[in-house]
Parts: C-alpha cells; structure tokens; sequence
C-alpha cells in the first residue's frame, strides 16, 4: 500500500508545476503519447517495465495527454498518477470474476448511445473517444462502433426521451463527451433542452483534468445558454492530478453557473490511504469541487489488480470521517447491475 500524506504532496521538491501548452485542445488530444515505448522513454521508466506495457496495450491501447504527462513524476513507476495510464502485465492475466461488461451495460441500450438503466435520467454516449485511456475504466471493452450515433440516429434516442416524461435528467458520457466537437455537442444540447420534461444536463469528463485548455470560450456559449441545469461530473483520483491549469478551468465553469461535483474510483497503488483521499478532497474543494462518489473498483476485465476489498475502503472512509467535514467525505458506493441505484457501502 501507498501512502502519501498531505505534507509530502506540498514538499517544494515533489511542486506539481502546470504545463502552458500553446496548441489548441484539439491539438493536445491529437498529439496524445499512444505508444506505451514512448511513454516509458519520456518517464525514464527502466526497461524491465517495458514488456508489461506493451502486452497491455495491446489489449487497450495507451493514451496519455503531454498536460497530464507533465504531473507525473520521471522515473518513479509508482507514481500515483503513473499507475492509473501505463499497462502492465497484470492486465493479460485473467481473473475469476472480471468481465467486459462488469454492469450489464448491453442490457440497457434501448437505442443507439443511450443507456437507461435508473429511474428519471438516460445516460447518452456523446463521443466514443478520450482523452486519457484510464487502465481500471469499466468500459474498456464497450463497443462504441455501435453506441455512436450519427446525426440521423440521434433521432431515435431523442424520441425515447421525448416519448418517456418521467426522465429529468440527461447524462453526456462516452468515452469522454467533451472530446465531442463544439458544434456537436451544442447540436445536441439544443434538441435536449427543446424536450420540456428535463430539467438538467449532466456532463461527466475527465477532459477539464487531462487538457484543461479544453474549456474554452466555444464550450462556455453553448454551456452558458443551455436552459438546463447544469452539472459536471469531474473523474480525479488523487491530489497530485489537480494543478493551477486545472483550478482555472474549474474557475471557468463555475463562472458560466456550472456544479462541480468529482467521483473518484478507490485503486490499489493510487489512493487506497486515508491520507491520499483527504489530500483529494482538500485539493479539490480549493478548486472549487465538491467530493460526490468514491467507487470501489468495477470487476472489468484486466483490472483485477487494482482492487481494494470492501472491508478496506469502509476502514478508509471512516477514518475520512474522523479528519474531514462530512460534506469533504465522499459516499462509498458499488454499482449493482440491476439495483435502482448505486448500492453504499
């Protein structure tokens, strides 16, 4: 287990220092590192992590940002943000348990991108890409060639929500929705807030974390004159990932009337302390996040190594409890296919 306290995050020697990228976001997601060679070259990784990287990635291919390379720590193969984007072997090795589909996602696709699975909200499949590929992401194996709805298409889904009066609340996911063009995106928003019964968009991305030039002026219009309520959803798993880039992308979204909410999953290696999470959840409400969710770990397939075991995380979440203000601690929560909800530890 690694435990990092919050003194160590602030030590002038481990200064997480923001990267000034010039090249529009489209750019930085372009020029993405996808060859795990490269990545363990530019980290000063030693060749023995080598073979593991490439046998991952060849079962889900590497992508990792130059804004969110910067955060990383050259030559530490422990480092906590290191261990969320770079394969290893232990990816390759089956596991009893862990499947492609560990929420039974494929059962709830009544149309083209959209999956209804809760009462009162549809989740709809904006784009099939990201901008960082996460090594636990519970849809690694989603197959986005049919969930990726040309324009046409879209017409079916939002006919299911027009037709369904009991739905409040449409959810942008993906992939990673804001890797969706502008244009695109406020294509949809406008057919969305044209149904009457919803009330709010949900946007949930890790984008404003990995490249936060995302969040531009093009995303503020179509964000800021939307009728819907507007939430996002962030995905930060540890301290060290939120720099000065990423508060004032925050800064940027809360100003166009924005709630930011972040969940996090609990991994092995990344943030399975009580230090580590409490250093999250003062980092993020100095950007302006409130702690929502910390999951326990997905049974995807290829991620079994991540895994903290149930009486573990609720050992960490209370001793959360005893130095963080109940609206700084997150819920502890499992998603249960087939529940009406996610299920709190």
């Amino acid at each position: 287990m690694i435990t990092r306290s919050p003194a160590l995050l602030q030590r002038p020697d481990r200064e997480v220092r923001p990267l000034t990228i010039a090249a529009p976001w489209q750019a930085q997601l372009s020029r993405a590192i996808r060859d795990p060679r490269e990545l363990c070259r530019r980290l000063g990784l030693d060749d023995a992590w080598r073979p593991g990287a490439e046998a991952g990635h060849r079962l889900f291919e590497v992508r990792v940002p130059e804004a969110y390379l910067a955060r990383i720590r050259p030559g530490d193969p422990h480092d906590p943000l290191l261990r969320q984007v770079l394969p290893l072997m232990d990816e390759t090795r089956p596991t009893p348990g862990y499947v492609a589909d560990p929420l039974a996602e494929a059962d709830h696709t009544p149309a083209r991108g959209l999956i209804h699975k809760y009462q009162g909200r549809v989740l709809l499949i904006a784009s099939p890409a990201c901008a960082v590929n996460c090594r636990y992401c519970f849809r690694r194996h989603f197959p986005y060639e049919e969930n990726s709805p040309s324009r046409a298409q879209w017409q079916q889904t939002l006919d299911h929500l027009r037709g369904d009066a009991s739905i409040r609340e449409a959810i942008l996911s993906g992939g990673d929705p804001l890797a969706a063009s502008d244009r695109r995106l406020a294509w949809l928003v406008e057919r969305l807030e044209a149904i009457p019964h919803l009330k709010r968009l949900r946007i949930h991305t890790r984008l404003p974390v990995v490249i936060p030039d995302r969040i531009d002026d093009a995303l503020l219009g179509w964000l800021s004159a939307t009728r819907l309520q507007k939430v996002v959803v962030l995905h930060v798993n540890h301290a060290q990932e939120i720099d000065e880039a990423v508060i004032a992308a925050c800064t940027r979204l809360k100003a166009a009337g924005v709630t930011l909410l972040n969940q996090s999953v609990l991994l092995r290696g990344v943030n399975d302390s009580v230090d580590a999470l409490a250093a999250l959840s003062e980092r993020l409400f100095e950007a302006g996040v409130l702690p929502y969710y910390l999951h326990v770990l997905d049974p995807v397939a290829g991620a079994a190594h991540f895994d903290v075991p149930d009486d573990e995380a609720r050992e960490l979440v209370a001793g959360l409890r005893e130095v963080l203000p109940g609206f700084l601690t997150p819920r502890l929560v499992r998603e249960i296919p087939g529940e009406a909800s996610k299920t709190p530890l």
